[in-house]
C-alpha cells in the first residue's frame, strides 16, 4: 500500500511518530513517502487566481508544488499530521493546503482522489484536536478524497519522550483501529453520497454557459459533464 505523510511541522514530535506509526503498519518503509512542512514547501499563495482562471502550470510556485503533488497523486493513502497551533492546525499546513483551491470540485478536481483514503492526525498538550482536523478535512472534502478519517488526542507532554507510557499505549490500540479500517476498504473505497452530491451540484455548474472555460473545458474532457464518473474509473 503507497502512502504518503504530510507533516505540519518539520520537527519529528508526537504528532510526527503517531502519523509514522501508522504508515509503517500500512506498508513497507519504502512505500512511504514523506513531505515536511514548510521544510519542502516554505511559500505562501499569492492569490494570483491564475491556477483558478487558466492553469495550475501558473503559480508562481508551480516547481516547487509538482513534485509533491506527484506524491500525493501516487499514493494510496494520505496522511495528514498537524500539532494543534492556537486550536487550530499550523500555518504551515494552511498555506500547502491554499494551494490546492484549483483542484476543488467547482474547479478542476483530481480524478484519482475519488479512490483515496486520507488520515488527518493531529494532537495536542490539551485541547483543540478537532477544529485541527476540521481545518484539513475541509480541503479533503472538496478535493473529492473517498473516505477520510480524523483522530486526535491530547498527549499532556511537549515532545514524543515525555508521553506517558498509558498515553502511549491508547495511541497504539487507536493506530491500529485506524489500521484495520483503512485495510477493511483497501482497493474498494467509494465517496460518500455527500461527496457525490457535491460533484453533480459542480456539475451543473460546470455546464452553464459563460463557466468558467478552463474548468469547463476539464470537465467536458473527463467526460464528467456527460456520463463518466471519476469514482467509476481509476486513474
Amino acid at each position: 500500500m503507497r502512502v504518503v505523510t504530510i507533516n505540519g511541522q518539520n520537527h519529528k514530535g508526537s504528532t510526527y511518530h503517531i502519523g509514522r506509526m501508522l504508515a509503517e503498519k500500512l506498508c513497507d518503509g519504502d512505500e512511504i513517502e514523506e513531505i515536511f512542512l514548510p521544510r519542502d514547501f516554505p511559500y505562501f499563495c499569492t492569490g494570483c487566481s491564475q491556477c483558478f482562471l487558466k492553469s495550475e502550470n501558473l503559480c508562481p510556485h508551480y516547481e516547487a508544488l509538482k513534485p509533491l503533488v506527484e506524491k500525493l497523486d501516487r499514493a494510496q493513502v494520505m496522511i495528514f499530521t498537524t500539532p494543534v497551533y492556537v486550536y487550530h492546525a499550523t500555518g504551515s499546513m494552511k498555506a500547502f493546503l491554499d494551494h490546492f483551491g484549483y483542484r476543488w470540485m467547482i474547479h478542476r478536481p483530481e480524478e484519482s482522489m475519488f479512490h483515496k483514503q486520507a488520515v488527518c492526525l493531529s494532537t495536542a498538550a490539551g485541547a483543540g484536536m478537532s477544529k485541527a482536523n476540521k481545518d484539513i478535512k475541509d480541503s479533503l472534502d472538496f478535493w473529492g478524497v473517498a473516505k477520510t478519517y480524523c483522530w486526535g488526542i491530547a498527549v499532556a507532554a511537549t515532545n514524543w519522550q515525555s508521553v506517558s507510557q498509558q498515553k502511549r499505549r491508547k495511541i497504539e490500540r487507536a493506530v491500529a483501529v485506524l489500521e484495520r479500517k483503512i485495510r477493511a476498504h483497501e482497493g474498494r473505497v467509494k465517496p460518500s453520497p455527500k461527496t457525490k452530491a457535491m460533484f453533480y451540484l459542480f456539475r451543473s455548474f460546470a455546464k452553464r454557459p459563460g463557466w468558467n472555460q478552463a474548468d469547463a473545458d476539464y470537465w467536458k474532457q473527463k467526460g464528467w459533464t456527460d456520463k463518466v464518473r471519476p469514482w467509476n474509473h481509476k486513474s
